[in-house]
């Protein structure tokens, strides 16, 4: 009788693994989240990172100890808030912000690990955001990362998005940056 017992009790542990399975996830249409037909977009703006002067919008926040005796600033972590303009110049309309993270993560070139939220505050996609996951290596002629996700107008979305230095002052470190950001979402 015990080993009727102990078969019952792994039977009844099977089916109910089997529910907490079923309730855990779910399988659903697109038509049921109320998204629609997938589209493509194509969004142009200019980046502005600020490191010098009395406001800047970029700022470092950590570094390692050969950060300062390293050609590459190895190990620097910098946290941004930059505007996005329609145009090169800073006084130009802001579309939104590049608000996130990066890291200076190469030691034979400048490059960076950029964790960012590029955050809209203009037109229909005021509200919404795209998620750039990526390896910039800065004096490349053009960089291109990973759109890795989004939110409001962007949800689900991927993509990428390339960058190309528009303006740098290797006194100042000021920087601005043209981004053409190529990216499917509903």
């Amino acid at each position: 009788m015990p080993g009727a017992a102990i078969f019952a009790v792994f039977i009844f542990s099977l089916l109910a693994a089997g529910q907490s399975q079923e309730y855990f996830s779910r399988s659903l249409t697109q038509k049921k989240l109320g998204l629609k037909k997938e589209k493509l977009s194509h969004l142009h703006f200019y980046f502005h990172d600020i490191v010098s002067g009395r406001t800047p919008t970029a700022v470092r926040v950590a570094e390692a100890a050969v950060t300062n005796s390293s050609p590459t600033g190895f190990g620097a972590v910098v946290m941004m808030d930059d505007p996005l303009t329609v145009k090169p110049q800073l006084s130009s309309k802001q579309v939104g912000r590049a608000q996130g993270i990066y890291a200076s993560a190469a030691m034979e070139e400048l490059g960076f690990l950029m964790v960012l939220n590029f955050a809209f505050t203009e037109g229909k996609y005021n509200g919404s955001n795209l998620s750039v996951l990526g390896r910039n290596t800065v004096f490349s002629a053009v960089r291109e990362m990973p759109v890795v996700g989004g939110s409001g107008v962007f949800r689900f979305a991927r993509g990428y998005a390339e960058a190309r230095t528009h303006w740098l002052n290797f006194t100042s470190g000021d920087a601005v940056v043209e981004y053409n950001v190529y990216v499917f979402h509903y």
